[in-house]
């Protein structure tokens, strides 16, 4: 978990190991709030949809998503950092909605110029996770941005996104307290999606997250109670993972199981979608 004055901008700090006897390792990654991916060794071929692959890249940034990212990659060591949509608001800014369902290579993206000095200070001529985890750390608390204006707004829409209760729009904007064409922009500028898909994705999402940590439940008893029925849980697999519940099931995922047992138990929630910044939130 990233320290406390940290905490509300990131999920966590993430180092994964890869290693691949030969060839490469193949998995898809879930919809997800917006990564930055530093990498050291194989550097991975990953795609969303019908977009150009992004190649041979080893700082890789990807908006929000509402589909799936598919990767490719080889022995390597990643460390990750998941931003939140308060941690946008203070690191990128600038529309969400217009960097989201897309890959970038940081360190020649114009936006992304700000996380540059990370890539060219993390790894050292030997692999040291303590003191590349300081200097990740160290990178973000200096890049103080100052006071946030739509800060307890951005919150306030996180915390009703997040309520397990909250089925519509409309419900959504009375439990952040905002009107619902505030909520509408403070979501595309800062969450990169309109509120009702990002409902529709939560949805989705603990749907998901339940079957992969529990498959003995079958999709049926994983899916979230707000689905009216199987066809329409099915049609959202199709719309965020681009396959069936049945063909994903069938597929290994050797990195994103793993990841995801490793984030519930450090964070609590094994996807991201699912992190709550309010929970982390430093004592005052």
């Amino acid at each position: 978990m990233p320290p406390a004055d940290l905490r509300p901008y990131f999920t966590t700090f993430y180092l994964t190991e890869i290693d691949v006897a030969q060839g490469n390792v193949t998995d898809s990654l879930h919809p997800e709030w917006a990564n930055l991916r530093l990498i050291e060794g194989a550097r991975p071929q990953a795609t969303i949809g019908e977009q150009e692959p992004v190649c041979g890249v080893r700082t890789i940034f990807t908006g929000p998503t509402s589909t799936t990212v598919r990767f490719s990659t080889g022995t390597s060591r990643l460390w990750g950092v998941g931003l939140l949509p308060l941690g946008w608001a203070r690191f990128v800014g600038g529309q969400a909605n217009m960097l989201a369902d897309r890959l970038f290579d940081a360190e020649t993206e114009p936006a992304l110029a700000g996380f540059r000095p990370l890539a060219e200070c993390l790894f050292g001529p030997e692999p040291d996770e303590a003191a590349e985890l300081e200097r990740i750390i160290a990178h973000f608390a200096a890049r103080d941005v100052g006071e946030l204006p739509e800060r307890e707004r951005i919150l306030s829409v996180h915390g009703a996104l997040l309520d397990g209760d909250v089925a519509t729009v409309a419900e959504m904007a009375e439990l952040a307290r905002l009107p619902a064409h505030t909520v509408e922009r403070v979501c595309r500028r800062h969450f990169g999606f309109p509120p009702r898909l990002l409902l529709r994705r939560q949805r989705f999402m603990r749907s998901l997250s339940q079957y992969m940590l529990d498959p003995t439940l079958n999709w049926i008893g994983a899916m979230d109670g707000h689905y009216h029925d199987q066809a329409q849980f099915v049609r959202d697999f199709h719309r965020f993972m681009g396959t069936s519940p049945r063909e994903y099931a069938a597929q290994p995922h050797p990195v994103l199981a793993a990841v995801m047992r490793a984030r519930q138990q450090v964070a609590g929630a094994a996807v991201q979608a699912l992190h709550n910044p309010l929970a982390v939130m430093p004592e005052t």
